[in-house]
């Protein structure tokens, strides 16, 4: 819930008013939040695709061919994510420097 509300006042400070694009503090704040939440997201999406990846993974060892390319695609799909990762807590770590300045 407190997530929700937060994601929503950034919403309404970006959609009413010019602080956005006039307040550079306001704009790191607001893209931190942004940020964070879609670094959650990720986490919740790899945490999936890894139990979805384990399931599948005893299947695989009896040699079903379907299983192994799906187990593929999963690996792909979370290595990409693992990449998203890396570039939005970049981001994060720059937003976070410029608002300790």
């Amino acid at each position: 819930m407190e997530k929700k509300v937060m994601i929503r006042l950034c919403s309404k400070i970006v959609a009413e008013t010019d602080l956005y694009e006039t307040d550079k503090e306001v704009q790191n704040l607001i893209d931190w939040v942004c940020l964070s939440e879609q670094i959650k997201e990720n986490n919740n999406t790899i945490r999936n695709l890894t139990g979805e990846y384990k399931k599948i993974e005893p299947g695989c060892r009896e040699g079903v061919r379907a299983q192994l390319e799906r187990m593929k695609e999963l690996c792909k799909e979370r290595n990409s994510l693992y990449e998203k990762q890396n570039d939005l807590k970049g981001q994060k770590e720059k937003i976070e420097k410029s608002l300790e300045r």
